[in-house]
């Protein structure tokens, strides 16, 4: 019926509103003959028609009457009947309630950020009072480039007197004259990204429509605060840790001698979530995938790197990076990323795997994935699906190089995110492992992950997604083969703890290293931990690899002092062999010491050895000094024969040569908008001038920092160099250097900085002395500086 309101609940009428706008007309010509009285009245019905309609109602085209009237509504009339939206306010700044109970409040920008399955407030200005009994009104949300109904990209959000749980809707929650305020919830499932936003009004009575586009986008997350969400995570010192943390540790070196550095995520940081979303839109992912954070997260992990889809970094491990930047030299994911969005998707040069993993973890806290960077030393990269890692020596016990494709990483670095599993069996859920160093493909794309580690401990390796490849990164053995005179092999070794040790993250709450190896697997050694490996290695190319397991009663190991060799000294090593039966043996060991990237691919051999005793090893610095490559990493490997029962004796160790760090100290007290400055020193440990040396400093909020050329520094010569910054944000903060020297790498530092609020009088100085420095104003810059001194 004319002017019955429609269902606030009848979805297939939402935006469907059927009716004639009202028109312009004019009435029929009075006829000349007729009296000047009946004019005069035919002019008081049309002027009182006009100004009352509800009082008169047009007369049928068929009526025979000379003097009948055709009324139409007036265009100024129509206009005051008519409901539209004047302005949008979508409640986004700091101090509004939106950000706070979203915890978005911590991103650097002016838009509405939200994340899904909890309500969120805009306010409407209207052109007149809404009145639900004549005037309909709903919203609509767009993402991607081609929004469709049912694909979720294109939302159709209606008014309801209540709202429910699960479903896209709008309920007015204050009305003050022309201004309305809506509370507007959505799903748990909804699609993440860049929403546009349209409003649509109708006044009922005339059917008349408008439509108001919003100019500013609303960006929407994942929700880890929310129990329906896949990725909820319970604990707010975790949730504080994994999703809110903006700064972190890396570890990196050798099980015994590790390192750590600090890495600013910035995930808050102006321009970064956009750089987030462009990421993903540059993958053939289509914007409805984005509602999975299983899909997400894999498409994340291919996005990262470079080699099939123009993703975000690029790997070099060959020691040149003409063209780009050292991997050491990066202390953070800001620049990074924003450099692959203002280049419109050019990959960046280049990348390791620290720095892949630190960018990862930086994308997807963005997004409100619960992430943790992690650390695995001794990884290992299976390359042939045996679930083992093989090394392989001739007759003569000397390697075979060109089969030697498993590789022993002395430090790898991938990442851990949260969520539920519904496409696993239950008990799955919880932490993923997440690789995007570019390493093996997975269904022809360079990724890994999401693997679940539940499904990594218990071997359960035929579950997706790449847990084989996991599984021997931290739990598979390591086997020796020797050819045969036929050319055939046989297993005449294996170390069952030669991989996977030390499994590092940072702490929640500190910056303490917490070992979490025992979520990768069962402790070494035990009854669970061979079931699982024997379980795993049955899905392996190589099943059999267990029938005839070998029996030991020798044993040789590598030994380190303290920390272990330093840079620019002389390596010294303490080789044992143990003999743990009651009989004696002899034994002969060669020894090989090579130049290793930290991906465990040999550079070049510095030194042979045939030993005959237990003595303390020495390797010269003139001996490696113009060998090393990136992370200092030498690799030992030590081979031999029982005479007495002709066991095989095998054992490959990597070391590092540690490296001095970037001493950081805060000048002064520290106050938003107030310049400060930091004194960094460092001190060359080479015999050598270090050329070209660049020091990098950043850190969120800290504003005017920049690269710091040092030049030339001379053997063992001491830098101090002073650097201005101005914070901006109050708070703990961290300032993170790094140096950037041909000559030596993985020099770097972190210092504390307590940044308090400023006084309300030193604030509009400052804000006035950067006005009048815009305009070249020193004199009156230098009065300010006196009022400020004052």
């Amino acid at each position: 019926m004319p002017g019955e309101r429609l269902s606030i609940r009848d979805n297939a009428a939402v935006g469907r509103f059927h009716g004639v706008s009202a028109s312009n007309g004019q009435a029929v010509p009075e006829r000349h003959t007729e009296s000047k009285t009946k004019k005069e009245e035919s002019g008081c019905r049309c002027w009182f028609q006009k100004a009352c309609p509800c009082c008169f109602r047009r007369q049928s085209s068929s009526a025979s009457s000379s003097n009948s009237i055709f009324f139409f509504f007036s265009p100024s009339f129509s206009s005051e009947l008519t409901l539209a939206v004047r302005s949008v306010d979508l409640l986004s700044r700091k101090s509004d309630r939106n950000k706070a109970e979203h915890h978005t409040d911590q991103y650097n920008s002016d838009q509405l950020i939200i994340r899904r399955g909890q309500t969120f407030q805009i306010e409407l200005d209207l052109s007149r009072p809404f009145n639900p009994n004549t005037d309909k009104l709903h919203l609509e949300m767009k993402t991607g480039p081609l929004p469709q109904v049912s694909k979720r990209t294109h939302i159709i959000i209606p008014l309801v007197d209540e709202l429910q749980d699960e479903s896209w809707e709008a309920k007015i929650v204050e009305q003050n004259v022309n201004r309305v305020r809506l509370s507007v919830n959505s799903p748990i499932t909804a699609v993440i990204g860049k929403y546009k936003l349209t409003i649509t009004t109708q006044y009922l009575k005339t059917g008349e429509t408008t439509t108001h586009d919003h100019d500013k986008d609303i960006y929407m997350l994942f929700n880890p605060w929310c129990e329906d969400d896949m990725v909820y995570m319970e604990g707010e010192k975790e949730l504080k840790e994994y999703v809110l943390n903006d700064t972190g540790r890396i570890y990196y070196g050798t099980e015994k001698q590790i390192g750590a550095r600090t890495w600013n995520f910035g995930q808050f940081d102006e321009g970064i979530l956009e750089a987030c979303l462009f990421v993903l839109d540059n993958s053939e992912v289509p914007p409805s995938g984005r509602g999975d954070p299983v899909n997400v997260v894999r498409v994340v992990s291919a996005m990262i790197n470079s080699p099939d889809d123009l993703g975000v970094l690029e790997g070099n491990w060959s020691g040149n990076y003409a063209g780009g930047m050292s991997p050491t030299a990066w202390s953070g994911s800001v620049e990074i990323l924003r450099q692959y969005h203002r280049e419109g998707g050019k990959p960046v040069k280049y990348g390791q795997c620290w720095v892949f993993s630190g960018v990862t973890t930086t994308v997807l806290r963005c997004l409100g994935i619960p992430t943790r960077s992690v650390t695995n030393f001794q990884s290992a990269h299976d390359t042939d699906v045996s679930l083992t890692t093989d090394v392989y020596f001739d007759e003569n016990m000397e390697p075979i190089h060109h089969l030697n494709s498993d590789s022993v990483w002395n430090f790898h670095v991938w990442n851990d995110c949260w969520m539920a599993r519904p496409d696993l069996p239950a008990g799955l859920g919880g932490w993923q492992a997440v690789d995007s160093t570019p390493q093996e493909t997975s269904h022809g794309t360079f990724r890994c992950g999401p693997a679940s580690l539940a499904a990594i401990r218990t071997g359960q390796v035929y579950l997706k997604f790449d847990t084989p490849f996991v599984f021997a990164e931290v739990n598979s053995d390591k086997i020796y083969w020797q050819r045969n005179l036929d050319g055939t092999f046989s297993q005449i070794h294996s170390e069952k703890k030669a991989v996977g040790h030390c499994i590092s993250t940072k702490a929640v709450g500190s910056d303490e290293r917490v070992d979490i190896t025992n979520l990768y697997k069962y402790p070494e050694g035990s009854e669970e931990e061979r079931i699982a490996v024997e379980t795993a290695c049955r899905y392996g190319s190589k099943p059999d690899v267990y029938s005839s397991p070998i029996a030991e009663d020798v044993r040789v190991e590598v030994r380190m002092e303290g920390e272990g060799p330093r840079m620019g000294g002389d390596a010294q090593l303490k080789i044992v062999v143990k003999n743990n039966s009651s009989q004696p043996r002899r034994t002969t060991l060669h020894s090989q010491v090579a130049v290793m990237y930290y991906t465990g691919v040999l550079k070049d051999t510095v030194k042979k050895d045939t030993l005959n005793k237990i003595l303390e090893w020495v390797l010269p610095y003139t001996q490696y000094q113009n060998q090393l490559v990136d992370q200092a990493a030498l690799m030992m490997t030590l081979s031999g024969r029982v005479s007495e029962t002709q066991q095989v004796l095998a054992n490959q160790t990597s070391f590092r040569l540690r490296t001095p760090d970037l001493n950081i100290e805060p000048i002064g007290e520290a106050y938003v908008g107030k310049e400060m400055s930091a004194k960094i020193t460092f001190t060359n440990p080479l015999p050598c001038t270090l050329r070209n040396v660049v020091i990098r400093v950043e850190g969120l909020g800290l504003r005017d920092l920049h690269p710091i050329k040092v030049g030339d520094v001379s053997k063992h010569a001491n830098v101090t160099v002073t650097e201005h910054f101005v914070p901006t944000i109050a708070g703990k903060r961290k300032l993170v250097a790094s140096l950037d020297c041909r000559q030596l790498t993985q020099v770097h530092g972190v210092a504390d900085i307590d940044v308090q609020e400023s006084h309300a009088l030193y604030c509009i100085l400052f804000t006035m002395m950067t006005i009048m420095d815009s305009f070249n104003v020193p004199s009156s810059k230098l009065l300010i500086l006196i009022m400020i001194s004052y």
